[in-house]
């Protein structure tokens, strides 16, 4: 009598560990893969065998993209394996984006009507369009804080009916304006003395009253669902399309608020922040023509996109059939003032190479070359560090017409030891167990209902 056994079937035979399938590949090619123990542990290639092709890189896209994984060559026979992430590609495939990118808008006429149509879409793809209906932002706003060349006061906007927009006001403490007026959104940095983060962080401080004493309005403003903004949203939903719909919509109702003061030149508007807020700077100068000059920090690339949902939870990169990236988004500044800051230790590293280039052609369009510069830093990491603010403040001081002279020291050097850093609860709107009004919205659902209710 014979015994019954389950038949294997094929899918059952050939399998193979991750592991030793990509150690086989180093073999049979001759190359270098690198790749972390826990991405390939426990993972499991079904008919490794047949995946196998001929030529390198056919054989690792079998291999690899059926486990929601990528390659990147790094070197000469040297590959890097990684998850894949919706906001990052290759560099290479960064590279050909560009020059196809380029071929499409050979003139200016070409190239406006290329910014018309991604301005069009990415209002589309952020759900604002057709645009919300302005409404009063009944700001609220504390006595402000006087220090050495400028006063502070915090304030709260209604950007829409039940969403507060919470943010400090550095002012210059001498004249009455018109005075130019700079945006300063921020990114997910924490300053790891402190534990501050955002606009409460010493650096932001630096960077807000300096532009001040030098003769400029300044608004450092809150993430969406983050600082203050956590009075009235759950942190869940700063990560969401949400968020990047919401920080678009509060750059360009603040740039509403700065320009209805009649201490501000409506004419003179700037923008600057580092990684996410850099991703805000370009996107909002990309969509508001008021800002007239913008210095994107550490965050234009043609191959990274922003990891966060904040900064592309929405997918404006899918505008056209030609798609988008970040280099595109800053180059729709043209042939307004731009300086693009990079470093040597993110996915700015390559700016000087890659993206800039794209930039100055853009820009050749309108034969303005000298309107967009680049400061590299290729010994420098991810921040809005000291050298960092000294290039953005040069440049802010020639294109806005700020008096730099005001804070240099004997040595013509600026100085930046005037500045009082303030405590994190100095900066509240609402105070530290303060509750928001009455009227504040508190879910996702009311939030996009409140907007649909505007269009």
């Amino acid at each position: 009598m014979f015994k019954t056994t389950t038949a294997q079937l094929p899918s059952d035979v050939n399998k193979k560990p991750l592991k030793e399938v990509l150690t086989e590949i180093e073999q049979r090619y001759k190359i270098d893969l690198q790749y972390s123990e826990n991405l390939v542990k426990d993972v499991v290639v079904t008919y490794p065998t047949w995946r196998y092709r001929t030529e390198t890189e056919a054989t690792l896209t079998n291999i690899l993209l059926p486990l929601d994984m990528v390659y990147e060559k790094t070197g000469e026979g040297t590959y890097l394996v990684s998850k894949f992430t919706y906001y990052q590609r290759p560099v290479e495939e960064g590279k050909k984006h560009i020059a196809q990118l380029l071929a499409a808008y050979p003139d200016v006429q070409l190239w406006e009507l290329r910014k018309t149509e991604l301005r069009k879409c990415f209002l589309e793809q952020l759900k604002l369009n057709p645009f919300p209906k302005k409404t009063e932002m009944n700001p609220v706003i504390t006595p402000p804080r006087k220090y050495d060349g400028y006063t502070v006061q915090n304030i709260a906007l209604e950007t829409i009916p039940g969403v507060y927009l919470c943010g400090s006001l550095y002012k210059p403490s001498k004249g009455k304006g018109p005075f130019p007026a700079v945006l300063c959104p921020y990114g997910h940095f924490t300053n790891p003395d402190t534990n501050l983060y955002g606009r409460y962080r010493p650096d932001m401080q630096f960077r807000c009253a300096t532009l001040a004493r030098m003769g400029a309005v300044v608004f450092n403003y809150d993430l969406f669902a983050w600082g203050e903004s956590r009075l009235q949203f759950a942190t869940a939903m700063h990560r969401t399309g949400l968020a990047h719909t919401m920080q678009t919509l509060n750059s360009l109702r603040a740039i509403d608020y700065l320009t209805s003061l009649p201490f501000v030149d409506a004419k003179r508007i700037g923008i600057t922040g580092a990684s996410g807020g850099g991703s805000q700077s370009f996107l909002a100068t990309a969509l508001d023509d008021r800002i007239t000059v913008s210095v994107p920090v550490v965050m234009v690339s043609s191959y990274y996109y922003g990891g966060c949902p904040c900064e592309s939870g929405m997918p404006l990169q899918s505008c056209s059939d030609l798609g988008t990236y970040n280099m595109e988004i800053a180059a729709m500044a043209s042939p307004r003032p731009m300086l693009v800051v990079s470093d040597g230790a993110d996915w700015t590293k390559n700016v000087p190479e890659i993206e800039f280039p794209y930039l100055q052609k853009v820009y050749s369009l309108y034969n303005m070359q000298k309107n967009v510069e680049n400061v590299h830093l290729a010994n420098e990491g991810h921040d809005y560090g000291v050298s960092k603010r000294m290039a953005m403040y040069d440049f802010m001081a020639r294109h806005l017409g700020l008096n730099i002279r005001a804070v240099e020291d004997k040595t013509g050097k600026i100085d930046e030891s005037k500045v009082t850093v303030e405590k994190y609860d100095k900066l509240l709107v609402f105070g530290k167990n303060g509750k928001m009004p009455a009227n504040a919205l508190h879910t996702s659902e009311e939030v996009w209902n409140m907007l649909k209710s505007l269009q």
